[in-house]
């Protein structure tokens, strides 16, 4: 199994939990050392992280079912999204987690005997977007709500009021 993620300490324990198993599991940093991992050892499996420097994990995705479209994936991310869980599968992930996900609920993804997870049939709605961006922006800001007001064009107060609600259903 190839694990692939830019935090090396979630990373490591991975590949060790899953060699505790007894699964042969090989740790690689970015997509690029991924890719070059993937070409050497044919792994059936790999759990991909979304978000990594450089090449994104769904560039990944798609270019390890280019070499080998029957490899199992699963994409892991701390910024969950319905578009991007979506992208995800039609690329041709097996499944789509948001972290922290143990070594157990991985394993899970995987007994799915690699049939795709189905898509959401309806649509996202506007304020659960705009929910998941505003989330994702004040995680790329190390909540900071000040700073995240200003990267959305917002006021800070508005913001506040944003976050105070209750995320919209889907």
């Amino acid at each position: 199994m190839l694990v692939v993620d830019d935090v090396a300490t979630f990373r490591d324990r991975l590949v060790r939990a899953l060699v505790a198993r007894g699964i042969e599991a090989h740790g690689a940093a970015d997509a690029r050392e991924g890719l070059e991992l993937a070409r050497r050892l044919q792994p059936d499996r790999a759990v991909v992280d979304l978000r990594m420097p450089g090449q994104s994990g769904l560039e990944l995705v798609k270019a390890l079912h280019e070499l080998d479209g029957r490899m199992q994936v699963v994409v892991l991310t701390g910024y969950g999204s319905i578009a991007t869980a979506v992208e995800a599968v039609r690329l041709g992930a097996v499944d789509y987690l948001t972290k922290p996900a143990d070594t157990d609920q991985i394993l899970a993804a995987f007994t799915k005997d690699g049939q795709a997870v189905a898509l959401p049939q309806n649509t996202p709605t506007l304020a659960r977007v705009e929910w998941e961006h505003v989330q994702r922006i004040l995680a790329d800001c190390g909540g900071n709500i000040s700073e995240a007001a200003r990267k959305l064009g917002i006021h800070r107060r508005s913001l506040q009021r944003k976050l105070s609600r209750l995320p919209p259903l889907e």
